[in-house]
């Protein structure tokens, strides 16, 4: 079965982390949610909280297809913030495999240097963090295994554009339809 991981931290944008994985879940993808603080309860930028699957220091994501960053703030400067996920996105992305971010979260990639001559889309604003990106401004944007998403309105495209390249194109219009999207 797919794997998809996506990340929480304090200040995360509630509607593209529960947009998202209830999409990918969907899809038929094993979607998990993984708190990058120290416990399991997160709370959102506008104080709704989600209890994560797991903790990032108790996860082994040598099975993920995919790791997702919902955006938000602060929450987005918090997952800027923490190294150990920096670790695992680099290496995700080394291995070829996909890194997802939305909102302002794609300024996180392009801190690490993930979107050096790709295209990318982000939340307006935050274009001068997408480091060496070519910004569309696209709704969603795909460039090899990077796949970045503008903001919350835009999470029902960006969440099928994520099965559609982990699944297939099929799976995803099969989801598009049950959203009647």
């Amino acid at each position: 079965m797919k794997k998809a991981y996506l990340f929480l931290a304090t200040g995360f944008e509630e509607m593209e982390a529960i947009g998202t994985v209830d999409i990918l879940r969907r899809g038929g993808i094993d979607t998990q949610t993984v708190s990058i603080t120290n416990e399991h309860k997160v709370s959102g930028a506008h104080s709704i909280e989600a209890i994560a699957d797991c903790l990032l220091k108790e996860c082994d994501f040598s099975d993920a297809d995919a790791l997702v960053l919902p955006g938000g703030m602060p929450g987005s400067k918090n997952l800027d913030a923490c190294d150990p996920l920096r670790g695992v996105l680099i290496g995700q992305y080394k291995k070829g495999k996909i890194v997802a971010a939305i909102c302002a979260a794609p300024l996180v990639l392009g801190r690490l240097g993930l979107l050096k001559g790709r295209k990318a889309t982000c939340y307006p604003g935050f274009e001068g963090m997408l480091i060496g990106a070519e910004i569309t401004g696209k709704s969603v944007e795909k460039d090899d295994h990077v796949i970045t998403g503008k903001g919350p309105g835009l999470v029902i495209p960006f969440g099928l554009k994520l099965v559609e390249v982990i699944k297939s194109k099929a799976v995803a219009e099969e989801v598009a339809a049950g959203l009647l999207s």
